[in-house]
């Protein structure tokens, strides 16, 4: 990736393995915390929590919840230096991983609503 070659991961047991390898965000140590939180208060203390990991951090999201995900975390503070990775529909057609702040990705989603399965990633702030 840092080279601008594209990048084919192969799929193994778990999504999050293939989504943390695409990203290219620093996968040594890596934490998972399954599904975020549904109700909204928890689900951004689990995101500012894994800012303050320092390691990566990979969830699942839902591609109806991505919006409110990402719009709470461009409203806090500490998640302003940390680059998101949204990856989804890996190893399909339609496979993607797309970087950058919470406000960068919330305005591509809010203009192309994302569809399939979600890997969120945040890299160490």
């Amino acid at each position: 990736r840092e080279q601008g070659l594209p990048v084919d991961v192969l799929p193994g047991p778990s999504a999050v393995l293939t989504a943390l390898a695409g990203s290219g965000l620093p996968a040594t140590p890596f934490y998972f915390g399954g599904f975020l939180p549904v109700k909204s208060g928890q689900r951004l203390r689990e995101l500012e929590t894994a800012a303050a990991r320092g390691c990566t951090s990979v969830y699942f999201e839902s591609p109806h919840r991505l919006h409110k995900t990402l719009k709470a975390a461009t409203e806090s503070e500490a998640l302003s230096a940390v680059t998101f990775c949204v990856a989804r529909e890996l190893t399909k057609i339609y496979e993607e991983y797309r970087l950058g702040t919470a406000s960068e990705l919330l305005e591509h989603y809010l203009n192309k609503p994302p569809k399939g399965e979600i890997c969120l990633l945040l890299s160490p702030a």
